[in-house]
C-alpha cells in the first residue's frame, strides 16, 4: 500500500499515523508538506490530526485552503482513497470533500479519553477488517469534535449507509444524549462517515494509536489492514 501524509504547519499526530500504516504494511508512507502541487503515484492520502495553523478562524479552514488541498481535490475525483483523522476529518468538512461541520463539544472543553465505536457499515474499505456491530475501543483528543448536519444530510447519511462508525457504550449501545458514550455530543452519536462512493473516510477518534500491544491494544489495527486488503486485490 503505497500511503502518504499531509503535514500542516500545526500537524502533531503525523508521526502516530506513520508507525501504524509502517506496522500494517511494511512500508513507510511519504510525508506531503502543504505546499506540494504534485503528487507522487499513491493508494491512500491520510490527513492526520493536530492543530493545522494553529485552528485559527475554525479548525480546519485554513488548511482548507492549502495548495495541496487542490491537489487532493483531484485525487479523489480521479478516484483515490483519502482518510482524515480528527483535524483531518475537520478538513475535509472545511473543504467540502465530506458533508457536515465538526463543532465545540458540548460541554465546551478539550476532552483526552478513550472512547468505544461501533462500526455501523462494513462494507467500506476503511471498515472491511471488521463485522457490522463490532465494538471497539479508539483514544479520542479534541475540542472540536461535535459532528453536526442539516436533516436532509443526515437523512442521507443515515439512508445511503454512510455512518461508518458511532459513538456507543462498551455495551455497543448508542445514545446521543449520553455523555459518557457521546463524549463530544455528536449527533445521532456520529463519529466517522464516508463518501458517497466510500473512498474518502472522515473519523474523529484515533485508530492508529491502537495498532500495536505496546500502544496498549490493537483495537485500531483492523481498520488498516482492511485498507491493505482492497489495495491487494
Amino acid at each position: 500500500m503505497k500511503a502518504g501524509i499531509v503535514v500542516f504547519p500545526g500537524t502533531n499526530r503525523e508521526r502516530d499515523m506513520a508507525i501504524a500504516l509502517r506496522v500494517v504494511s511494511g512500508r513507510a508512507p511519504k510525508m506531503l508538506w502543504h505546499r506540494e502541487t504534485s503528487l507522487p503515484d499513491l493508494d491512500l492520502i491520510v490527513l492526520p490530526g493536530g492543530f493545522s495553523y494553529g485552528d485559527y478562524l475554525r479548525c480546519g479552514a485554513m488548511a482548507a485552503h492549502s495548495p495541496i488541498m487542490r491537489e487532493i481535490r483531484k485525487f479523489v475525483s480521479e478516484g483515490g482513497y483519502v482518510l482524515g483523522v480528527c483535524n483531518g476529518f475537520q478538513i475535509l468538512t472545511e473543504t467540502k470533500i465530506l458533508p457536515g461541520a465538526l463543532l465545540k463539544n458540548t460541554e465546551l472543553r478539550f476532552l483526552s479519553q478513550d472512547c468505544f465505536l461501533r462500526v455501523d457499515n462494513a462494507e467500506t474499505p476503511f471498515t472491511a477488517g471488521w463485522q457490522k456491530n463490532d465494538v471497539f475501543r479508539a483514544p479520542l483528543a479534541h475540542g472540536d469534535g461535535n459532528y453536526v448536519a442539516d436533516e436532509k444530510t443526515l437523512e442521507q447519511l443515515e439512508g445511503e449507509g454512510r455512518i461508518a462508525f458511532r459513538y456507543v457504550s462498551s455495551a455497543g449501545i448508542a445514545c446521543s444524549e449520553d455523555r459518557k458514550s457521546n463524549p463530544n455530543g455528536s449527533v445521532n452519536a456520529i463519529a466517522g462517515i464516508v463518501s458517497a462512493d466510500g473512498r474518502v473516510c472522515g473519523m474523529m477518534p484515533h485508530p492508529e494509536d491502537l495498532v500495536d500491544p505496546l500502544m496498549g491494544g490493537e483495537d485500531g489495527r483492523p481498520l488498516f489492514e482492511g485498507l491493505m486488503e482492497v489495495f491487494i486485490r
